[in-house]
């Protein structure tokens, strides 16, 4: 393939990728949007591995390791679970970063091509970055997959003097960097490359560590960021136009996410960095070690039932407790059965809702839920005091009134979905236990509030059964 047919496929490419993006802005046309990224990969593969810059020697070789790669993709597709995305977005982000890291010592090392002067100075320079920002990838994807997994709590480590540490840590990188740069031969430069390496890796580690559980969906946007960025180093170091494109639109869009992330919880990017915020134990860990005030007012499947029955306005609000227990798709034959009966059912979404951007409506689509009643939060809040029965399955934080209630919470300012402003609402979950914010929630105590305890997949099939029968 000439150079000038690979230049016009890897422009096909990006416009594909570009046409990827806007398509997966909306349920309606993600569909559309994946096809469109998949044709636009497919593309620039293809331009890649038939390129004049691939050695036809080398092809086998290639092809060889995109049949296990892909084999292992198609394999993973298959087999992990949709409540399992969250933990599998992160390992795959690790991914990319172990590859950044990976060509960047393969170019160091690489004697094929002699620069000097500026250009050696440049691209050394461009290894350098690449491999930092590929280690904190990879290390702290890890770690993100640990902590969404379940391998690893959701509990931040909080080192003593660990901003001091980080300082202390981003100070060797740059005095590594400039050894690096003064190095007279690749043995020499390989030392302090390899201990900026660790210091990454390390830094990643201690990062996401200190992150706490709460704040994971802003984790999982943040690293897809870096991995964006992680590529574009790569394709800075492999002279590929194509991946540097690529990786500042995963870079781009993945920061911008993590901004819509932050707003969503009311904080700020660098306080998510600095960690300390959220608990993995589940346990009550109510503000000022005061506990909400009220009495608990519990309800069977039957009464469930029964409410929603006698209902005309119906919301349901999904969370990861939806997730676990797997019960999207009783969810949707509840709903499918009161849309019949003449109810009025919406779903709100909150951003946050789940471990990952997006989990909640991921789950929905599966299960076949129509996507004009999916609302996102500021589309249905104004809307709960016309409610006659708010749902709220697995939730907790994004329903907790704490946050307008209570100044001196530590989720105070974060934006909610109103449920207790609805003429009932109901709750269903486990136990009394906290959300993974390990904040008390005062919902479960307010008078119009029912709470309906056990499996949530059990206890929807129970509703069902009473609705239909």
């Amino acid at each position: 393939m000439s150079v000038s047919l690979t230049t016009v496929a890897y422009i096909g490419a990006t416009i594909l990728f570009i046409l990827s993006l806007g398509g997966l802005s909306h349920p309606e046309t993600s569909r559309r949007g994946n096809l469109y990224g998949m044709i636009g990969m497919a593309i620039a593969v293809l331009a890649t591995v038939f390129g004049p810059r691939v050695d036809a020697a080398g092809i086998p070789w290639i092809v060889g390791a995109m049949v296990v790669g892909g084999s292992i993709g198609l394999y993973a597709a298959r087999v992990v679970q949709m409540t399992q995305m969250p933990e599998l977005v992160a390992l795959m982000h690790s991914l990319v970063g172990l590859a950044a890291c990976l060509v960047g010592f393969a170019s160091y090392i690489d004697t094929s091509t002699i620069l000097v002067g500026a250009e050696k100075s440049i691209h050394e320079i461009e290894i350098y970055i690449g491999i930092l920002i590929g280690a904190v990838t990879f290390s702290g994807s890890i770690i993100a997959f640990g902590k969404l997994s379940g391998r690893i709590g959701g509990k931040p480590l909080l080192l003593p003097a660990r901003h001091w540490l980080n300082l202390m840590g981003l100070l060797l990188v740059i005095w590594f960097c400039r050894e690096f740069l003064h190095a007279e031969s690749v043995s020499a430069g390989m030392t302090p490359l390899i201990v900026m390496t660790v210091i990454s890796l390390l830094f990643g580690i201690h990062m996401v560590m200190a992150i706490g559980g709460a704040d994971m969906p802003v984790v999982v946007s943040m690293l897809n960021s870096y991995s964006g960025w992680a590529a574009a180093a790569t394709g800075f170091m492999l002279s590929n136009d194509l991946l540097i494109v690529t990786g500042a639109l995963v870079g781009s869009s993945g920061a911008i996410l993590s901004y819509i992330m932050c707003n969503a919880m009311n904080r700020n990017f660098i306080s998510v960095i600095a960690g300390g915020f959220g608990t993995g134990s589940g346990a009550p860990a109510a503000a000022n070690g005061s506990q909400p005030a009220g009495e608990v007012v519990a309800v069977s499947a039957l009464e469930t039932a029964e409410l929603l029955r006698e209902a005309k306005n119906v919301i349901i609000v999904p969370g990861y407790g939806m997730a676990v227990a797997q019960a999207q798709h009783t969810v949707f034959e509840i709903t499918r059965h009161l849309r019949e009966a003449g109810v009025n059912v919406r779903f709100g979404i909150h951003p946050v809702a789940g471990r990952m951007p997006g989990h909640m409506n991921v789950l929905l689509a599966e299960a076949k839920v129509p996507y004009d009643i999916v609302m996102e939060m500021d589309e249905i809040n104004e809307d709960f005091p016309e409610t006659d029965v708010a749902m709220v399955i697995g939730a907790n934080d994004i329903v907790n009134p704490a946050a307008q209630e209570d100044p001196t919470s530590p989720i105070a300012g974060m934006p909610v979905l109103e449920v207790w402003k609805a003429k009932t609402s109901i709750v269903m979950k486990r136990s009394m236990a906290s959300g993974y914010a390990g904040v008390d929630n005062p919902l479960f105590y307010k008078d119009n509030n029912r709470m309906l305890f056990g499996d949530a997949k059990k206890m929807l099939e129970e509703v069902q059964m009473a609705l239909v029968a």
